[in-house]
């Protein structure tokens, strides 16, 4: 129904896309586990219930960087949680820093086995890397520039729009396919970073080239379209996000690559 509402922690101030180096750290106590650290870009933590928060609970071993996390299902009303907003270039209120200071969460919270938690977050980047929201983030600019090139556009800004149409077509479908995989028990790191990679690409040039395609008097600021522009400047705006968040370019194209053999 709507009522319970869920935020992700992994990322952290030293160890963004570098998931295995969390450090914000769970000390078990009696009846559970005291939580000190910090999460960053956790995005609606203001708006939450609850955190799925990767935190490390023991050492990763010489043969086994993975080892040492655990999720845990915290309370954001915990005491000892603070959150702090982070505004973004459009001047809104996504992102957030929450800091964990002796923060108890009970043993009965503990999601999965203890120091095991690598597979599910893995699972869950896969799901964040290859989802909707990697791809839909500025489609209303498709969508404004289809609408500002009315309903017998030339040749250039059919064949544009009919390109990027394509292309968000195409992203849908390996989406669904990752999704699929997921289903399935596998884990498409790979796929779900290509997906990520390919949707990022898309998204932050899409504004530009409807701006492009956009007939003369309404490329620039003007009574006459202000809505168009207004939509224009905010896809703009959170183009630089988009290359950061679910992993950095540069990481993803590593995981490609090691995917691929060629590393």
């Amino acid at each position: 129904r709507g009522e319970t509402y869920f935020c992700i922690g992994l990322s952290e101030p030293n160890s963004g896309s570098d998931l295995f180096a969390a450090s914000t750290r769970a000390k078990q106590v009696d009846g559970g586990y005291k939580v000190t650290g910090t999460k960053i870009w956790t995005s609606n933590a203001h708006r939450t219930q609850y955190m799925i928060g990767l935190i490390r609970t023991s050492q990763p071993t010489e043969d086994n960087r993975r080892h040492g996390l655990t999720q845990f299902l915290i309370k954001m009303d915990t005491p000892g949680i603070t959150v702090r907003p982070i505004i973004n270039l459009a001047g809104h209120h996504d992102f957030n820093e929450v800091h964990f200071d002796d923060a108890f969460v009970p043993d009965e919270h503990v999601i999965g086995r203890p120091d095991e938690a690598w597979k599910q977050a893995t699972d869950e980047l896969a799901y964040e890397r290859s989802g909707p929201d990697r791809w839909l983030e500025t489609i209303f600019a498709l969508n404004a520039g289809i609408r500002v090139s009315g309903p017998n556009p030339d040749d250039r800004t059919a064949e544009t729009i009919g390109r990027d149409v394509a292309h968000l077509m195409t992203l849908r479908r390996m989406s669904a396919s990752v999704a699929g995989m997921l289903q399935a028990g596998e884990t498409p790191m790979t796929e779900a970073a290509v997906v990520k990679d390919l949707g990022t690409t898309w998204e932050q040039a899409l504004p530009n080239r409807m701006r492009l395609i956009a007939p003369d008097g309404v490329r620039a600021p003007s009574p006459n379209d202000s809505a168009y522009e207004e939509v224009m400047r905010y896809a703009t705006h959170i183009a630089p996000k988009l290359t950061i968040q679910g992993g950095t370019r540069e990481v993803l194209r590593g995981i490609i690559a090691r995917g691929l053999g060629l590393r």
